[in-house]
């Protein structure tokens, strides 16, 4: 008989490190040089469990293409697979680095997706069509300027420069890989720094859009995401939108998860600051 209170597998989960080797500003509860010593903690306790691999949901650094040495050498002691995802920090870099932050966070491309124990993991990049991610004269930084404009003029409350959105082309490659997960049986569980739901300021500019599409697609579990450093959780229809908190937010405190998935749930278990929760599909 099968032990059902044994999870089909586990993986970890960390948002926002945001390094960088500058002063910190506790007036917005940053604490940049703090991360590596934070997150070098969670590794240790990842390295304890068995996990299938760890997630880092974006903004890896606050700033500088050279502070990616120091906190991406705290992942060379991390026993399990490591899945990095960029956040608009991430792209605080000179312009000529621009186009090499996913080839630097290890990414096979912008965008993927991959299946473990009947569940599709989808990795997307909310940065695609910002004002800060495309390199000079692409014409995303266009097509982001105008989408800005018109949610400042109707007075949106994410309408800000340091959000973004998905190009067409990344929308199309979702609704056709949520498409195939619906005809797999498969449950998705969808990683991306910005959150969607709840109505936030730092929400992603097409957001509506996104749920409407998410929305069509019984696969469709959980979207995890960073961003919001003070966290957040909303229950939309059957989805659980799970904003983790941020690691840099503090001098001392760390905040990570693991996530234990099973047939009919996740349940969250929350280190530090992190919240537990039950995740019920």
């Amino acid at each position: 008989m099968t032990d059902t209170s044994a999870p089909l597998f586990s993986f970890g989960i960390v948002a926002d490190p945001q390094y960088a080797d500058i002063p910190p500003r506790p007036e917005m509860g940053r604490y940049y040089a703090q991360s590596p010593a934070k997150l070098a903690e969670a590794i240790e306790v990842f390295n304890t469990q068995d996990l299938a691999f760890v997630v880092t949901l974006g903004d890896i650094i606050d700033r500088g293409w050279e502070s990616f040495d120091a906190i991406l050498a705290c992942y060379d002691k991390l026993k399990h697979r490591s899945v990095l995802l960029p956040g608009n920090h991430d792209f605080a870099v000179e312009p000529e680095h621009l186009a090499k932050i996913h080839a630097r966070l290890n990414m096979p491309s912008p965008w993927y997706d991959f299946a473990l124990g009947g569940m599709r993991f989808v990795v997307l990049d909310g940065n695609d069509v910002s004002l800060f991610a495309p390199p000079p004269g692409d014409l995303r930084r266009d097509l982001a300027e105008k989408r800005l404009n018109e949610l400042r003029e109707a007075g949106a409350i994410n309408a800000h420069d340091w959000n973004g959105s998905f190009s067409d082309e990344q929308l199309h490659w979702l609704a056709d890989t949520l498409d195939a997960a619906d005809a797999a049986g498969e449950n998705v569980i969808l990683f991306c720094h910005y959150p969607l739901y709840p109505e936030n300021a730092h929400n992603m500019w097409d957001a509506p859009e996104i749920l409407t599409l998410l929305n069509r697609h019984k696969s469709v579990k959980a979207w995890f995401n960073g961003h919001n450093h003070e966290g957040n959780y909303g229950l939309l229809d059957t989805r659980h939108f799970v904003n983790f908190k941020g690691m840099v937010d503090t001098p001392d405190e760390n905040t990570f998860a693991i996530a234990d998935v099973y047939e009919d749930r996740i349940d969250i278990r929350g280190f530090g600051r992190e919240d537990s929760r039950t995740l019920s599909f």
